[in-house]
């Protein structure tokens, strides 16, 4: 822990150096009449990739695995239960031709067998989360040339207690799919159940599309997501969502790159493609890993519009992710992706007599989602993105001049590819530039400042991925510790001051399953049952939660207090609440008491709400044991006059929010 501190302590004193900033008084002031820049709604938002089980195995809350054995290998996830009479009494067809979708099916032949013959059992995603007294929705899509086949469904714990049972008959014949949908209630908690099939019967039967929902999906959407961490979110009110990622946009190759369309309209038509985390560390290797596509743009767009947040969706730019393959799509053959763009503007946006806008009220919507933004490529480098970048640019903006379009600066915040790609950008007057750092919290210290001199005139800036690494970058070592979400709340106190710049922000990656995650460190946690938030996730959510209409200054010594006496500050005023919001982080090991002068006003109500988060030790994290142990408190705070006079606690993120007339 001291060495940890004297770490911290060394970098503020490092950065205060370079900055000429010296000790100072008390006293900070705050003009609250001095509106400098527009907070956009937009300013805190999240940012969702398909990394650490985020999607299947995460938020889409299907419980089976490899549901229509689609996984390289077929029966992933899958045991036979039993002693099958012949060699070929379970097989995994293949009919490509017919429906190249969703190729594959289960036959399994039955020779008069009695239920406890033989059975298949599906494993979940690292098992499978069961409530007691909740519901459970399995369905099936099967054909069969003669009927009288019983399928006996049960959900067993790990010592193999039966907590959940149902019936099913296969009572159709013929040709055709028929779906079988039944439901049941558990009658025990399980954290790693798994699900068996025991069949009675004679005769052939093909099975595909085997799945078990629960039935307390968020909004209790059948086939939905998972609501405890949906509620995160929502409890967040981000005023964004940027979606499906990430490196999973472009793919290990242009052939794994994530294609909209493919991942729109009825489930059992959605095509299957292995996700690149699944391979892309030898670390952390996660030969299960795929996507469904249960989750796809239509439930993407929905989510966004159900917890009041702007959709951003990014596409390929016709560029593989540069670290693997660098596959790039030929300019002469880059139309289709350019098109794919278009149609999706259309699929969010456009009137139910348009192609897409038909699709889009077929799937229960005849509304328009109002996308305002879209992001073209992702961490993409280069001449050659540029290149395909202005191609286009030019085509979306000519029939879509209003989309607000979000352009990559690659994968570090300085150097020689940023700035290249930072001066091109600007050449071309892009809407907004997406900057990246995942860097050690005194980076983040050290550069609150950033964005103090960039041209207000100029393009706007995303922050579109950013954590502070405890350790490195790419090392299982990280942690979401006090020190790294200190480190980000002062670095946001700087994106904050200079909202006429920063347009929106985002921490990445989002979430992480602690039996299946890739990369640390990670804004929230989960396992099959439960779900927490991390000191990080705290410091957006306050963040987002006090984000205000209009940023103010927040001066000591006539400057922007960012680092001087190891304090960080923002001030902002809330028009539609004509509240003053001043937030003060505090990174030093020692309590620090100052008056905040707030001028420009008559005067501030004498009854203020006062939010402190903070730890007792920088290596302070949150789990499952405890996971409030890094939490805001609130509590009241009385005022006198136009003053307010603060004790600031060591290692300390603390908000003011008081009434103004």
């Amino acid at each position: 822990m001291k060495i940890l501190q004297s770490i911290l302590t060394g970098v503020v004193v490092m950065a205060l150096s370079v900055c000429s900033m010296g000790q100072s008084g008390n006293s900070i002031t705050v003009k609250a009449d001095q509106l400098v820049a527009e907070v956009q709604p937009t300013m805190w938002g999240v940012f969702f990739e398909d990394i650490n089980l985020g999607a299947d195995g995460g938020i889409y809350a299907e419980m089976v695995k490899n549901r229509s054995f689609e996984f390289y290998k077929p029966m992933m996830g899958w045991t036979i239960l039993g002693k099958p009479l012949t060699e070929g009494d379970f097989l995994v067809v293949n009919r490509k031709k017919v429906n190249e979708a969703n190729p594959r099916f289960l036959c399994v032949t039955l020779h008069n067998n009695k239920k406890g013959s033989i059975g298949l059992n599906n494993e979940g995603f690292r098992g499978m989360g069961v409530k007691k007294d909740i519901g459970y929705d399995f369905s099936f899509m099967y054909h069969q040339t003669s009927p009288g086949i019983k399928m006996y469904i049960e959900l067993v714990n790990e010592t193999g207690e039966i907590i959940g049972s149902t019936v099913v008959n296969t009572t159709a014949t013929g040709s055709e799919w028929k779906k079988i949908k039944t439901s049941f209630i558990a009658s025990a908690t399980a954290p790693k159940a798994s699900m068996r099939i025991w069949f009675e019967g004679d005769g052939p039967i093909d099975l595909d599309m085997i799945s078990l929902f629960p039935q307390d999906t968020w909004k209790k959407r059948p086939g939905g997501m998972r609501a405890d961490m949906i509620q995160m979110l929502a409890d967040m009110k981000p005023g964004f969502i940027r979606f499906p990622g990430g490196c999973i946009v472009e793919g290990y190759d242009l052939s794994q790159r994530y294609q909209w369309k493919k991942t729109i309209g009825p489930v059992e038509q959605r095509q299957l493609i292995i996700n690149r985390w699944n391979f892309e560390f030898a670390h952390r290797p996660t030969p299960d890993y795929f996507q469904t596509f249960g989750l796809g743009f239509f439930e993407y767009f929905q989510l966004a519009e159900d917890i009041g947040a702007e959709p951003l969706p990014i596409l390929n730019a016709g560029m593989a992710c540069q670290f693997n393959s660098a596959e790039l799509v030929p300019i002469s053959q880059l139309d289709p992706y350019i098109q794919d763009a278009l149609d999706l503007i259309e699929f969010a946006n456009g009137d139910i007599t348009t192609q897409w806008g038909k699709v889009r009220a077929e799937m229960g919507h005849p509304g328009p989602f109002h996308l305002k933004f879209m992001g073209v490529g992702n961490e993409n480098w280069g001449p050659q993105y540029i290149e395909r970048l202005k191609i286009f640019t030019k085509a979306i903006k000519e029939k879509y001049p209003n989309i607000k379009l979000v352009n990559s600066s690659g994968t570090d915040p300085n150097g020689e590819r940023f700035d290249y790609l930072n001066g091109e950008l600007r050449k071309m007057n892009a809407d907004i530039i997406d900057e990246h750092y995942y860097r050690r919290p005194e980076w983040f210290l050290q550069n609150a400042s950033r964005y103090d001199n960039y041209d207000r005139k100029g393009s706007k800036i995303f922050a579109g991925e950013y954590a502070a690494q405890s350790d490195k970058t790419v090392s299982v070592n990280n942690k979401n510790n006090w020190q790294t979400a200190i480190a980000e709340a002062a670095f946001m106190t700087g994106m904050e001051r200079n909202a006429d710049v920063v347009c929106m922000a985002s921490y990445a990656p989002l979430f992480a399953n602690v039996d299946g995650w890739q990369w640390t460190p990670d804004m929230i946690w989960v396992d099959n049952l439960q779900v927490y938030g991390t000191p990080n996730y705290y410091v957006q959510k306050l963040f987002s939660l006090n984000k205000g209409t209009n940023v103010v200054p927040i001066l000591q010594d006539n400057k922007p207090l960012s680092g001087q006496d190891s304090l960080y500050a923002s001030a902002v005023i809330d028009k539609n609440t004509n509240e003053l919001v001043v937030k003060l982080v505090n990174v030093s090991g020692k309590t620090q008491t100052k008056d905040i002068q707030v001028s420009g006003i008559k005067k501030l109500d004498a009854d203020a709400k006062l939010t402190i988060l903070k730890a007792d030790d920088l290596t302070d994290v949150n789990s499952f044991n405890q996971p409030g142990k890094v939490a805001p408190s609130e509590q009241a705070l009385k005022l006198k006059g136009k003053k307010i006079s603060l004790s600031l606690m060591p290692y300390s993120f603390t908000i003011v929010r008081v009434k103004m007339s």
